[in-house]
C-alpha cells in the first residue's frame, strides 16, 4: 500500500481508538518497506536485486505468461493502485494494459523502464509496434532499463538512494559479464549456421547484438495470426539453407513450430526442435532460469549446442 495511504489509514484507525495524540513513544515506528509491483519477470528480477531488503516486490506475470495477451484482473488493478511504485516494460509490450497504467499513474508512480532505451537503439516493430519491445535480449540495451529502475526507486525513496545505487551497479556488472559470455559462446557456431528460427519475432535485439539472423513465424506480438503462407516461407528458408534446428518458446504454443517441422519433413529436410528458449517470460521461481542471468545463459547454451 502507498506509504502516504498507509499513514492515513493507520491514523484513521487510531482516531477511532482514541485519537492520534502525542506521547513519549509517538515518534518511534517500524521501518516500512517499499511496495513495488512489476509486470514481466525480467523487470521483477531487476527490482528485487536493486530494492534488496528495503522493498517488497510483486510480479504480476509468472512463468509461461505471455505479456502481449495478458488480461489484468481486478486484483491486479488494486495492487497497482495500492503500491508505492509500479514498473512495466512499455513500448506496447503489455498490450492490454496501456489504459490501466494511464488510470493508476495518478495514484501510484509508474515507470515504463523499457522506454529508457535511447530511440536510436530501438528496432522498428512495423505498423502495429513502432518499436520492438523485447529489449531485454541485449544486455547493453537492458542496462538502460536497469538504470530506469534505479532512478525510479530513488525518486520515491531518496533516503535509501545509496543502497539502490550500489545494487544497481552490481547488476550492471552482471550484464557486462553476460554480454561477454554470449559473444564468446556464439563464436562456436559456424557463421553459415547462425540463424535462429522461433515461434514469434522476439529475438531481433539478440540477433542485432550478436550478429545472428533471426526469423519468427509470427510477428512482434503473439497476438498476430500466422497462415499457410507464413509456414511455407519458413519451410523454404529451412530447406534452402539446410537449417536443421528451430526453437520453441516457453510462453508460446508449440503448434506453429510443429507446422514448420512437418512441412520441412515433407520437403525432405529433417528439422529438430533444438530446445526451449525463454522469450517473454522466465523460468520457475527458485530455479536458475527463474533469474534474468540464468534465463539468458540458458538461451545462449541452448542455441549454441543446437547450432554448433
Amino acid at each position: 500500500m502507498n506509504l502516504l495511504k498507509k499513514s492515513i489509514f493507520i491514523c484513521s484507525g487510531l482516531l477511532i481508538l482514541g485519537g492520534c495524540g502525542e506521547s513519549e513513544d509517538s515518534g518511534a515506528s517500524e521501518e516500512e518497506t517499499l511496495s513495488v509491483v512489476t509486470t514481466t519477470s525480467q523487470i521483477r528480477d531487476i527490482a528485487e536485486h536493486i530494492g534488496g531488503s528495503q522493498t517488497e516486490v510483486k510480479g504480476m506475470m509468472g512463468p509461461g505468461v505471455d505479456p502481449h495477451l495478458y488480461e489484468p484482473s481486478q486484483q491486479d488493478v488494486q495492487a497497482l493502485t495500492e503500491a508505492d511504485l509500479n514498473l512495466y516494460n512499455g513500448l506496447s509490450l503489455e498490450g492490454n494494459m496501456g489504459d490501466v497504467f494511464e488510470n493508476v499513474e495518478n495514484e501510484t508512480p509508474s515507470f515504463a523502464v523499457g522506454e529508457n532505451v535511447p530511440k536510436d537503439m530501438l528496432i522498428s516493430g512495423g505498423e502495429d509496434y513502432p518499436h520492438d519491445p523485447h529489449v531485454w535480449f541485449d544486455p547493453d540495451r537492458w542496462a538502460y532499463a536497469v538504470e530506469a529502475v534505479r532512478d525510479a526507486f530513488i525518486e520515491v525513496d531518496e533516503a535509501n538512494s545509496e543502497g539502490y545505487e550500489e545494487r544497481a551497479q552490481e547488476y550492471l556488472g552482471k550484464l557486462d559479464e553476460l554480454d561477454s559470455y554470449a559473444e564468446e559462446q556464439i563464436q562456436n557456431i559456424p557463421e553459415e549456421s547462425r540463424v535462429i528460427v522461433t515461434a514469434h519475432d522476439a529475438f531481433s535485439y539478440f540477433g542485432d547484438a550478436y550478429d545472428m539472423e533471426v526469423k519468427g513465424l509470427q510477428g512482434i506480438s503473439t497476438d498476430a495470426e500466422f497462415g499457410v503462407g507464413d509456414v511455407n516461407n519458413i519451410v523454404d528458408l529451412m530447406v534452402e539453407r539446410s537449417i536443421g534446428a528451430l526453437f520453441v518458446e516457453s510462453s508460446v504454443s508449440e503448434q506453429s513450430i510443429n507446422s514448420v517441422v512437418e512441412g520441412a519433413e515433407e520437403r525432405g529436410q529433417h528439422v529438430e526442435i533444438g530446445g526451449e528458449l525463454y522469450s517473454d517470460a522466465m523460468g520457475e521461481a527458485g530455479t536458475e532460469e527463474g533469474t534474468y542471468e540464468g534465463m539468458f545463459r540458458h538461451n545462449i547454451d541452448t542455441i549454441v549446442s543446437s547450432l554448433e
